[in-house]
């Protein structure tokens, strides 16, 4: 299954379905699911844990509409990944890489949440000032 490292509270924010673009200097040609795993650092619960399931639809150049749905500003080179489809799961343990990498997980794991507020209970949502920071 392919996976994409997040540092927190970005992980969470797209877990909980507040945060639907991903942003990075790179692209990728992959489209299809990809789970969404929490960085070890910060550590903000729950570092080191898969968080969500979602479908990658489509990366392209990020444009000021995206803004709002990536939780941060335009900048030099930004590409927006664009999810839907996002499933928050039971956190499991995954070990983080850099990029677009591939894991093991045993489809067992893979325990739909109904109620993604946990998400969002487990830090204090970035203030107006902060949201944007990177």
């Amino acid at each position: 299954m392919k996976a994409l490292s997040l540092k927190q509270p970005w992980a969470n924010l797209i877990a909980s379905g507040k945060k639907t673009i991903e942003t990075r200097r790179w692209g990728t040609d992959y489209r299809g699911d990809i789970l969404i795993v929490s960085a070890k650092r910060p550590k903000i619960a729950p570092a080191g844990y898969a968080v969500a399931l979602a479908r990658l639809v489509e990366c392209r150049p990020m444009t000021l509409s995206d803004e709002q749905a990536a939780m941060c500003e335009v900048y030099e080179d930004a590409v927006a990944w664009v999810l839907r489809d996002i499933r928050p799961l039971r956190p499991f343990p995954v070990t983080g890489q850099l990029g677009l990498f591939d894991t093991e997980v045993d489809s067992a794991l893979l325990v739909p949440v109904t109620d993604a507020s946990p998400f969002l209970s487990l830090f204090e949502e970035p203030n107006e000032k902060e949201k944007f920071k990177r």
